[in-house]
This record gives structure tokens, C-alpha cells and sequence, in this order.
């Protein structure tokens, strides 16, 4: 694939890192996206959904620990904390609407209407934004545990990823600031 030289030109040579960090980012939800709505989640609520949902929750934190390491070794910290933002959240939004989807699937009772893929995905952002509840609301002790889960993850991940991806940058800056920027491993 060849690369259109008027394209690349018009680009200036210092906002290249943040097209490339924009067009990485906008990738990776568009992915998390289609493998969200591809995913099998009609499968039995047992022992074996718990074991992953928990799995995903760990994963994330190790995406979490990947990021801040990835932003304290970047030549461009700041564009690198946003993009661990700008991908991070969608990920920990897809993986609670995918178990509000699995949950509705297999207890329709358990929220006040039918989840479609797409109210699943409503319901978590609803819940991460701390909008309240108006049309989507849990009825059952478990998608009432859920969303009380998904409610405290997300103001950790707001407030403690936020403060270490935070730190992170500054520890890169404060390192690179003599230096200048070197060129982003990352890109």
C-alpha cells in the first residue's frame, strides 16, 4: 500500500504523532465494537460466566498496568495517556454491556425490559456517565450487583487510572523536559 505523497505532506511533521494516535485509537473501538456485537453472549450464566467476567476485569487492570508503561517510556506522554483514555474506557464499557447482555439473555426479568446488543451498551454507558436511570433499570439483586460493580469500577477507573495514567505522564515529561521529545516508540 503506497501512501498518497500530497497526503503525507499536508501533515505537518509534528502532528503526525497525533493523526497516527487518533486514527490507532478511533481502530481500536471501531474493533472492540465488531467483536462486541459478533460475540457469542447467549451463553449459560454459570459458574464458567462468573470465571470470565472476573478474567475480564483482570485483563483490564493488566491493560491498565500496560498503558501506564507504555506512557512512561512514550516520547509523546500526554498524546499517549489520551489514547490510553480514549481506548481504555471503551473497553471497560463493552465488557459490562456484554454481561448485562448475557444476564438479559438468559434472565429477561432481570432489567426492565428486553437488552438488545445496542441497550446493553446504552445501559453501561448510562451507568459509567452517572446520568441515572430513566428507561433501562435493573430489577433483579444480581443486575442490581452488576451495576452497583460497574458503578464502583468506574469511579476507580476514573479517579485512581486517571491519577496514575496522570502520574505516568509526568514522570515522562519530567524526565524527557531537558531533553526535548525523542521520536514515540509507540508509532
Amino acid at each position: 500500500m503506497t501512501t498518497n505523497p500530497n497526503i503525507r505532506a499536508s501533515i505537518p511533521a509534528h502532528g503526525r504523532p497525533v493523526v497516527v494516535s487518533l486514527l490507532g485509537s478511533v481502530t481500536s473501538v471501531v474493533v472492540l465494537l465488531i467483536v462486541y456485537y459478533a460475540a457469542p453472549l447467549d451463553r449459560p450464566l454459570d459458574s464458567w460466566t462468573w470465571i470470565r467476567f472476573v478474567a475480564g476485569l483482570l485483563a483490564y487492570a493488566g491493560l491498565i498496568v500496560w498503558q501506564v508503561r507504555a506512557i512512561a517510556g512514550s516520547g509523546f506522554p500526554r498524546l499517549r495517556a489520551v489514547q490510553a483514555m480514549a481506548t481504555g474506557f471503551p473497553v471497560l464499557l463493552v465488557l459490562y454491556a456484554s454481561w448485562y447482555s448475557v444476564i438479559a439473555h438468559q434472565r429477561p426479568e432481570s432489567f426492565s425490559e428486553a437488552l438488545s446488543r445496542t441497550d446493553a451498551l446504552y445501559f453501561a454507558v448510562t451507568v459509567f456517565a452517572t446520568v441515572g436511570f430513566g428507561d433501562i433499570t435493573p430489577r433483579t439483586e444480581l443486575a442490581r450487583v452488576l451495576t452497583m460493580t460497574q458503578m464502583l469500577v468506574g469511579l476507580v477507573a476514573i479517579g485512581l487510572v486517571a491519577k496514575i495514567l496522570l502520574g505516568a505522564v509526568g514522570m515522562a515529561a519530567g524526565r524527557d523536559g531537558a531533553a526535548g521529545p525523542r521520536p514515540d516508540r509507540d508509532h
